[in-house]
Formats: C-alpha cells, sequence, structure tokens
C-alpha cells in the first residue's frame, strides 16, 4: 500500500496527535508515556563524529532517537536516511541516541546548542520536546518523523505514513493463502488510528476473496502496548473459531500472536520491520515503515523551503511490503514461497500508486 504520485504536502491547522502516528514498534518501548522536564544529566551516545569531520558544503544534520539504535531496525533506517543525506549534500551528520526521558531531553537540547540545518527526531516522545524548543529558537528546523505536534510551527515539519496502504496488500496476500477463509487480527485499541492496522487487512482479503471472513480482536487492558500473553489470548480466541491468517498489530505484544499462530499450524503479518526471523515459518510477511526514505527525502525538503506535514506511502516508497522488496529470498518469510502471490499483490500496489485502487482509511474520518 505505498502511496500515490510523490510526496503529498498534507499540512493541517490540526495535525494528528503524538500517540495517533506512533510506531506500534516504538510504542512496544514506551508504554505510551511522555515525560518532560526531567533532569538532564543522563549520558548520551553520539555517532558520526567521523563523518562530521567531512562535508565539503557544510550541512550538517542531527539525529535523536528516542532509544539506543542496536538491533533496532526502525530506528538503523532512520540512521541511514540521515546518513545518506549527509551524502548528498556533501556533509555531515551526527546520531544522539536516547536511553530514557532524561537523555531524550538532554539530547535535544545538544542538538539545538550545535544549531545544525536540521534537526531529525524520530517519535511521538519528542513531539512536546519538539514544540518546546522550536518556539524558543524560531530559526532551528526541525524535522519530525512517525508524529507531529499538535501545534503547528514554521520551523517543523512532520513526515507520518500512510500505514493503511501496505495493510491492505498485507491483507490481500492472507486472502490468496487461507485455507479457511477466515482471516482475523490483533489489535492493540479500539481506536480510528489503530483500526489501519486492522480494518484494510480485512478490505485487502476481501478485495481478493469477497467471502472471505474477517474479525479483530483488541488487546486493550492497562497495557495494550506490552501485553504479550493478552495478545496471544485475543489470537487463541481467533485461531478456535478457524481463522488461519492474522495481522499482528499488538506491538510486543506481537511476539504472543506470533507463539499462538506457531502452535496451530497458522501464519501471522508483522509490522514496522521484517519480524519474519522472530519465527520463520509463522510470518508470512510484514507491513515496513521505511524510515530512511522518510528521513531523506524530509531533509531535502526542509533544505528547499518546502515545510510541513508530508505523508509517505506506497507511492513515495514509504511504506512497503518484506516480500516486495529485494532481499525477501533471505528475509525468512514465508511468502517467499508464493511467488504467485507476491506478482498478484505487486499489481495492486501498481494500482494503489496509480490511484486506479483507492485504500480506505479508517483515521480519516
Amino acid at each position: 500500500m505505498s502511496r500515490t504520485a510523490g510526496v503529498t504536502d498534507v499540512t493541517r491547522s490540526a495535525r494528528p496527535t503524538r500517540r495517533s502516528r506512533r510506531s506500534l514498534r516504538l510504542a512496544a518501548l514506551a508504554t505510551g508515556t511522555v515525560l518532560l522536564a526531567t533532569a538532564c544529566n543522563a549520558a548520551a551516545k553520539k555517532d558520526g563524529s567521523a563523518d562530521a569531520a567531512g562535508g565539503g558544503s557544510g550541512r550538517t544534520f542531527t539525529l535523536v532517537t528516542p532509544d539506543a539504535v542496536g538491533q533496532n531496525e526502525f530506528l538503523k533506517n532512520a540512521v541511514t536516511g540521515v546518513k545518506a543525506a549527509a551524502k548528498a549534500h556533501d556533509g555531515s551528520q551526527k546520531v544522539y541516541e536516547s536511553t530514557d526521558s532524561a537523555s531524550q531531553q538532554q539530547n535535544v537540547q545538544a542538538a539545538v546548542d550545535e544549531r545544525p540545518d536540521v534537526i531529525v527526531l524520530v517519535g511521538f516522545e519528542f513531539a512536546d520536546l519538539v514544540a518546546q524548543q522550536a518556539e524558543a529558537h524560531p530559526k532551528q528546523q526541525f524535522l519530525l518523523v512517525d508524529a507531529c505536534t499538535e501545534k503547528t510551527f514554521e520551523n517543523v515539519s512532520c513526515a507520518v505514513f500512510r500505514e493503511h496502504e501496505g495493510v491492505f496488500l498485507a491483507g490481500a496476500e492472507a486472502g490468496l493463502l487461507s485455507e479457511s477463509g477466515k482471516v482475523g487480527a490483533v489489535d492493540v485499541l479500539d481506536t480510528p488510528q489503530f483500526r489501519r492496522f486492522s480494518d484494510p487487512f480485512a478490505a485487502g482479503a476481501k478485495h481478493v476473496a469477497a467471502t472471505t471472513q474477517t474479525s479483530t480482536r483488541f488487546v486493550g487492558g492497562q497495557s495494550p502496548f506490552d501485553d504479550s500473553a493478552r495478545a496471544k489470548e485475543q489470537a487463541n480466541s481467533l485461531l478456535a473459531k478457524g481463522y488461519d491468517q492474522l495481522m499482528a498489530a499488538a506491538a510486543a505484544g506481537n511476539y504472543g500472536v506470533f507463539e499462538a499462530a506457531k502452535a496451530k499450524g497458522a501464519f501471522a503479518y508483522g509490522v514496522d520491520v521484517n519480524q519474519c526471523p522472530s519465527a520463520p515459518g509463522t510470518v508470512v510477511d510484514n507491513v515496513v515503515k521505511r524510515t530512511d526514505v522518510a528521513v531523506e527525502k524530509g531533509i531535502e525538503r526542509v533544505l528547499d523551503g518546502r515545510t510541513g506535514t508530508v505523508s509517505y506511502g506506497l507511492k513515495e516508497g514509504g511504506i512497503t511490503l518484506t516480500g516486495l522488496e529485494d532481499g525477501v529470498e533471505s528475509s525468512q518469510c514465508v511468502i517467499a514461497d508464493h511467488e504467485d502471490v507476491l506478482k498478484k499483490v505487486e499489481a495492486l500496489r501498481d494500482r494503489i500508486v496509480s490511484g486506479e485502487l483507492k485504500v480506505d482509511d479508517p483515521a480519516a474520518a
């Protein structure tokens, strides 16, 4: 479900909240609480000093992450994006990795003090911090990825994703692969924003197999983003009724969904990054957010003076499936064994990109 015709400006007077736009993967790491005004002595990690030594143009970019990058593919892609931007402009880049709310604040302040051309921040955790800093430093340009500030600032640009497009394609795969004709989803919360990960899954399945039965279960509870046991319970309730293809949109609870599916010989779909190695033979495919694309293109737009909120989907390459990317053969995804299904999904993707096929956005109402 990648977007249509290039990058689309969607500047809004009332922007989506940080919670509505957050990555399910990052949500799993942060469980939904934004902490502000904490002490500022936490050690910040830096990267990119060697890159900073080069740079003929003098353009400088600083990326601040909400967590340590480590093996977090979502954040690793963001690092790739800022490095690509630095290379494209013969400039330099720096990465500040945060470990908690205190280091997030410390790192944002350090970035502001250095006054790079663009400060890039990934995740809803930074929405309030960016708002504060943008007001205090109107000449500093900020790019917030996978979230946005509630108030509009001339020096804050946002890069958000049209996840529903990719989820529709995953649903099409499920509809084509289901033997029972029943396709379900385990979603974190019953809100329009999170239904972006379940409603289009059902729509995609029905698009390719009109008689497909669909159902969604919600994790809910006290820790909806970090409750693997509850997510597994919801998955089992679907599996008990014969659902054999499950969209896992339960953040950290995805692993509970994978376990439940594996135990019943069923199949699941991941989000944000390639989760197939977590359960080889069970995870069919993943709806992937290309933060590298959003960061690199977002920086380019800021430098060109084209600020505002930009939506990235299938057309812009900001949303994709693991199965549609190079390297699917080594991805450990089940879809690698179904070239016939991938060909049909590629055709659907092309129709969405051309505008011939429109995917309804549950959050648009």
